[in-house]
């Protein structure tokens, strides 16, 4: 618990100044359009219908749809918009703070009594007096009520930025959730708690003292709240010493690996910092947008996923296809080499009698019901397996892989989407079904780098050791260290057990030149 509570103060410096830059943004654009719309009917319509309709879309699609966006935005300006990190979160959650403070705005200007406002016109008040000085004032509690709305949202909504690559509390979250860690889950969403009653609590007192016409009441906790956020932006941009930043995706496997290549380059003397918590397609485009320099990702993703490539060749010739890929992308990302395991999809069960095979699998298929990882179901790779043996379920359902496991061990389901490569499989006792038309591509786990590391000649000697070390036993093993419920070792405790079993079993595969 108390490690867990150590990575609070970092990733909520860096929360604290996403939400806070959100939430000025929000500010910004609520206020005088809130200003404007409350005496114009067409536009408050419009203005409220907008804000409410962002509201409805679940905050991870909005993220995710800001990507295409803003990689379209950057091509027509010639480069130089980011797509993912700050940005991406940035706006994303400044549109879910519009409603809330607009609606505020709007709701506080309609309810002043007309006489008032006929009163300020009588004695000769322009418009901006009497909005400065008679509106504002009366309309203030309660769009003070708004923003408090807003603030708390957006320091909620503030940690699904870990989807996109902005580290947050959601890192402890998504990481803890992932590897059923207690302590994280609990020190993320303590700290987020924590820091949203703050903040609340904070604009509370700069509520009363609007409504009371106490200053002080509205500048110390406006102080305050300054302070704060100005601690948390020079606690995330003090200059820091330049560092490799090693990626990973959201599962066990992904959270082993970075630790294991951190530790490689920490021993030839680099600075490392890690990006964890990224989908299949973000960490691609993470690593080739130099937001991420080095993370291990696996042949069949990349072939089928980001190649669209339907064809299975050996997993050799896939990965020096691959590598020519990555190479001729504007990333210039190279293929190290392969780690020495796959980490292939397979569908797996609990043994019955008559299904060893997908084959078989497809004749009994119609009543069972499949739980699958978030990603799969949307994934050619299904598609193909589905397609090639006439697969229908009675139910298919998408769960994280933990809970996926979760579903087959408490009769939720009778068959999931597992990962070759987790310890799981053995220690639950299930089944593997063959593949006889080999519908599913190799999986080799390979081991990326990105253009700009491609050719330090001290990242490769660093890494190079790792190339066709890791035996699939091995990996296996890690992985159950960190996913079983009993005795459950921490990421980095299991990446250092890993280092210790490199190349014990299995001959050493070539590097990708």
């Amino acid at each position: 618990m108390i490690a867990a509570f150590g990575q609070v103060p970092g990733l909520a410096a860096s929360h604290i100044l996403l939400a806070a830059a959100a939430l000025v943004l929000a500010l910004a654009i609520s206020l005088p359009l809130g200003v404007f719309a409350a005496r114009r009917p067409v536009l408050r319509q419009a203005a409220l219908g907008f804000a409410s309709l962002v509201q409805t879309v679940p905050g991870l699609a909005l993220l995710a749809l800001f990507y295409p966006v803003l990689v379209g935005l950057s091509a027509l300006v010639g480069g130089g918009i980011p797509a993912l990190g700050f940005l991406p979160s940035l706006l994303a959650l400044t549109l879910y703070a519009l409603l809330p403070i607009l609606r505020n705005v709007i709701t506080g200007l309609g309810g002043i009594d007309p006489a008032v406002i006929e009163a300020a016109d009588g004695i000769g008040m322009t418009p901006a007096q009497r909005l400065r000085l008679v509106e504002a004032p009366l309309a203030a509690p309660v769009a003070m009520a708004g923003i408090r709305t807003a603030a708390v949202w957006t320091i909620g909504a503030a940690t699904l930025s870990t989807t996109v690559g902005y580290p947050s509390l959601g890192n402890l979250i998504f990481a803890g959730l992932q590897t059923e860690t207690t302590a994280l889950v609990l020190a993320g969403c303590v700290a987020s708690a924590a820091l949203a009653l703050a903040v609340d609590g904070l604009l509370a007192l700069v509520e009363r003292g609007v409504a009371t016409g106490r200053r002080w009441l509205m500048a110390g906790p406006a102080l305050l709240l300054l302070a704060v956020v100005g601690g948390a932006a020079a606690y995330t941009w003090w200059p820091a010493k330049p560092a490799i930043v090693i990626g990973a995706k959201n599962f066990s496997e992904q959270y082993i690996l970075a630790r294991l290549i951190g530790d490689r380059l920490q021993q030839a003397g680099f600075d490392v910092r890690y990006r964890e918590g990224l989908g299949s397609a973000l960490a691609l485009r993470a690593l080739e947008g130099g937001d991420v320099d080095v993370y291990v990702d696996y042949a069949g993703t990349i072939w089928t996923n980001a190649m669209q490539r339907t064809d299975t060749p050996a997993a050799p010739a896939m990965a020096a296809g691959i590598d020519g890929w990555l190479q001729a992308r504007p990333g210039r990302a190279r293929v190290i080499g392969p780690l020495g395991f796959e980490n292939a999809y397979a569908l797996a069960m609990k043994p019955r009698a008559g299904v060893a095979s997908i084959a078989d699998l497809a004749r009994v298929a119609p009543g069972l019901r499949l739980a699958a990882d978030l990603e799969f179901l949307d994934r050619p790779e299904w598609r193909t397996i589905r397609d090639a043996y006439g697969l229908r379920f009675a139910d298919q359902r998408a769960y994280s892989p933990t809970f996926m496991y979760r579903a087959l061990s408490g009769g939720q389901a009778d068959v999931i989407s597992a990962f070759s490569s987790d310890g799981r499989i053995a220690a639950d006792g299930l089944v593997v079904l063959a593949d006889p038309k080999r519908a599913v591509p190799s999986y080799d786990a390979l081991l990326l780098v990105g253009g700009a590391r491609a050719g330090d000649a001290r990242v490769r000697a660093a890494l190079q050791p790792l190339v066709g070390r890791v035996p699939v036993a091995a990996m296996r093993q890690a992985n159950y260290m960190v996913d079983r419920d009993a005795d459950k070792a921490t990421p980095e405790v299991a990446a250092r057990w890993l280092a210790g079993q490199l190349g014990r079993t299995g001959a050493q595969k070539p590097a990708i030149r």
